[in-house]
């Protein structure tokens, strides 16, 4: 027998006859005879999937196979221990709270199984309207999780990898500020621990096997890791381009990886394995779980096409009438015996959360020093001071420097009064002189370290930042050279993305850094770092500019900071002010005379003294009044007030860019440019500065034809401030 699908015309699509309510009963019963549990438990789990699937269905658009494979693994990781699940501490009425175990879906596109979960635990972002308004616009529920828009998301997930390496950062933060903060008559003020469900997909990312190598190292046992083994790509099988052992390649790492073949049928075997994870405390823990894709859907369990389009309305009340306690007629449906077990989590993750403050109370009479500081730490509060002792140089005093030289002595000056301050270099710590001194090293016998050695992994050193500061109470920094910023762009853009202030330490950041040659040399990382939204990019040209670079980064809590920084050494510079800096460009030399400049030399980093040293050339070999402006970073100066911009840069002066990288994004601040127009070449810096044409000579030389060029034209220089800036976006945003 068929039946055609409603609205659909006569022979143009049939599908299997919904079943007989007869059928539906025995599908019921059947599941619920072969399920090695309890029926409530069986009910709770179809009722996950059969709401995310509704979900997609609704949004028609998403992918429903994943929860649906998983609800059984969400399942345990969201029940109550007094009802059967592993009793993951967190608080729906407290989402922030710090001992919280944290939980990451590193699998995003699985959103809707999260998003039930948090529904089902009494998040106020998930109700029930919020569900059924899955993917569409201003929602609580977005297409992949977005931790600035839904309060129970700790991190962005979606770009695959990327959560787990998130989570390994996580779990450092918690090992170290326990390592730090507990006390033996108080051993457990942060004592969290770290979850993940994580897919196929993830495990083939590079990112991932960068993150767990360094999480099996370190030994970070309180990171469990339960891996969805569906055998299904968006291309099909994994069979078709993963065929390796996990199971070996992870316990090669040094993990613990224990294999659950079976939680269709029963959790016994999973909630043992979790168990054996909590207890384990000496190595990471992943769980290698055979899940089934889509699972009770009648025609596509199994299979790719249940992974990223809705199953279809037929199909899913196909599902329903098969999965034990499903109203096949019922959308969006929970019924009261469900609500109430999850609601049993809800008041047991109140309950400890209570506990613990009561601890905390106790704990900051016996202990207030550290009490006081860990509060100042999650509250994203900077110590008093802290800005005090960053140096200040004298000009013609101070000697002559490389600007990773002075970003050492700004380290080294707030990391004192900033314990929050850890991170470390992918295996670069000498040349982008980021050690902090007597600050120890993090290690398996040495968690309190604040230096922590991420090795040749900058993707995950990047991501593993971004899950230290989602933690809380911590202000990671990670250092590589900057054309290695190449390498971490991906998690580099979830930082700007997450509002996560990740401080990036880019040194050998332009031909200047000499004889390594073009694979090293960036020329696009400047141009390609700037068109990314949210993120601070900041050049300094010496070692004041330096010292605002960092109270920047340390004040934007917010925003990420890339402090790029030259292999080449720079004099200290006449007039140069931090104060001045942080408004993100300043006149450095003023031209002489009270009449407008004949001429505007605009640098950044090391062409700033080369445009200084052509200044004054023009002035005493062609009368060429300049002026020389210092723009160490172009987005904190577009957050200046119209009149000051005009001030520095007038636009209708003839204006020439000075930067040893990309031309791209200097037209909207300068009429031309000397910049990179090409890859770079293996010689010393100084031959390289005069073949690309970054010497004082070709600066006063351009700057001068600049001039020239205008006269030409009767004097009529276009005014680069005269033009509109439309606001396009409507509304608010998140």
């Amino acid at each position: 027998m068929v039946y055609i699908v409603k609205g659909e015309k006569k022979g143009e699509k049939k599908m299997p006859e919904p079943p007989t309510k007869r059928m539906h009963t025995d599908h019921q019963t059947a599941q619920l005879n072969s399920y090695k549990g309890d029926a409530l438990e069986l009910k709770c789990i179809n009722t996950i999937r059969t709401v995310a699937a509704d979900m997609v269905q609704k949004a028609n658009s998403g992918h429903p196979g994943a929860p649906m494979g998983c609800a059984p693994l969400a399942h345990l990781l969201w029940a109550s221990s007094s009802a059967g699940g592993i009793g993951r501490n967190h608080s729906a009425s407290n989402p922030e709270w710090w001992n919280r175990d944290r939980f990451v879906l590193s699998n995003g596109h699985a959103c809707a199984l999260q998003y039930v979960m948090l529904h089902l635990s009494g998040y106020v972002d998930c109700s029930m309207d919020q569900l059924k308004a899955f993917r569409q616009m201003g929602s609580a529920t977005p297409g992949h999780p977005e931790n600035f828009c839904t309060s129970g998301v700790e991190v962005c997930t979606g770009p695959l990898g990327q959560g787990i390496s998130n989570a390994v950062g996580m779990a450092i933060a918690a090992k170290h500020l326990g390592a730090t903060y507990n006390t033996s008559d108080f051993p457990s003020i942060i004592s969290s621990k770290t979850y993940v469900i994580c897919g196929d997909g993830c495990l083939q990312e590079g990112i991932s096997a960068e993150a767990c190598s360094l999480a099996g190292h370190l030994g970070l046992g309180d990171l469990i890791v339960i891996y969805d083994d569906n055998n299904i790509t968006i291309d099909g099988s994994t069979d078709l381009a993963f065929t390796e052992d996990v199971k070996k390649r992870y316990e090669a790492y040094g993990w613990q990886v224990l294999t659950v073949d079976d939680v269709a049928n029963g959790l016994d075997d999973l909630r043992a394995a979790i168990e054996e994870g909590k207890k384990t405390t000496d190595k990471p823990t992943l769980i290698k779980t055979r899940t089934a894709i889509g699972f009770g859907s009648p025609n596509k369990e199994g299979k790719a096409s249940s992974h990223g389009a809705p199953l279809g309305t037929s199909e899913i009340e196909a599902m329903k009438s098969r999965l034990y306690g499903m109203d096949p007629e019922k959308s969006f449906f929970v019924d009261e015996d469900v609500a109430a077990y999850y609601k049993q989590q809800s008041e047991e993750g109140d309950k400890a959360e209570v506990e613990w403050k009561a601890d905390f109370a106790k704990y900051k009479k016996a202990h207030p020093g550290k009490a006081t500081e860990l509060e100042r730490r999650f509250n994203n509060e900077l110590p008093e001071g802290v800005f005090d002792d960053l140096p200040t140089h004298v000009f013609g005093k101070d000697k002559a420097n490389a600007t990773r030289k002075f970003s050492q002595a700004c380290i080294n000056a707030v990391a004192p009064k900033l314990p929050e301050l850890v991170g470390g270099s992918a295996d670069l710590s000498g040349s982008n002189c980021c050690l902090i001194k007597d600050a120890g090293h993090f290690q398996r016998d040495s968690p309190d370290g604040r230096m922590i050695h991420f090795g040749v992994r900058e993707h995950a050193m990047a991501a593993i930042c971004n899950g230290m500061f989602a933690y809380g109470g911590m202000r990671p920094f990670c250092a590589t050279f900057l054309q290695f910023a190449g390498y971490a762009l991906g998690a580099m853009r979830c930082s700007a993305l997450s509002n996560f202030g990740v401080i990036y330490i880019m040194t050998h950041d332009s031909i200047g850094l000499g004889e390594d040659g073009p694979t090293h040399q960036p020329v696009e990382m400047l141009e390609s770092l700037r068109a990314m939204p949210n993120i601070n990019v900041i050049r300094a040209a010496d070692a004041n500019e330096m010292s605002a670079a960092y109270q920047i980064a340390l004040k934007s809590v917010n925003t990420p900071t890339v402090i790029c920084c030259s292999r080449g050494t720079v004099a200290n510079l006449e007039h140069s002010s931090s104060d001045k800096a942080m408004k993100g460009a300043y006149t450095l030399i003023q031209e002489d005379g009270q009449n407008a400049p004949d001429l505007v030399l605009v640098g950044t980093g090391t062409e700033v003294m080369r445009c200084v040293d052509a200044a004054k050339a023009l002035l005493s070999e062609h009368s060429i009044r300049a002026r020389v402006v210092s723009m160490p970073c172009q987005e904190a100066f577009l957050e200046q007030s119209d009149e000051y911009r005009r001030s520095i840069l007038p636009g209708n002066i003839p204006t020439l860019s000075v930067e040893a990288s990309s031309e791209h994004g200097w037209h909207r601040f300068s009429h031309a440019q000397i910049s990179m127009t090409r890859f770079g070449m293996s010689a010393p810096l100084e031959e390289l500065y005069v073949k690309f044409g970054f010497d004082a000579e070709n600066v006063a030389s351009k700057g001068k034809a600049l001039v020239d060029f205008y006269k030409n034209l009767g004097g009529n220089v276009p005014d680069l401030n005269a033009r509109p800036t439309f606001v396009n976006f409507k509304g608010s945003a998140h």
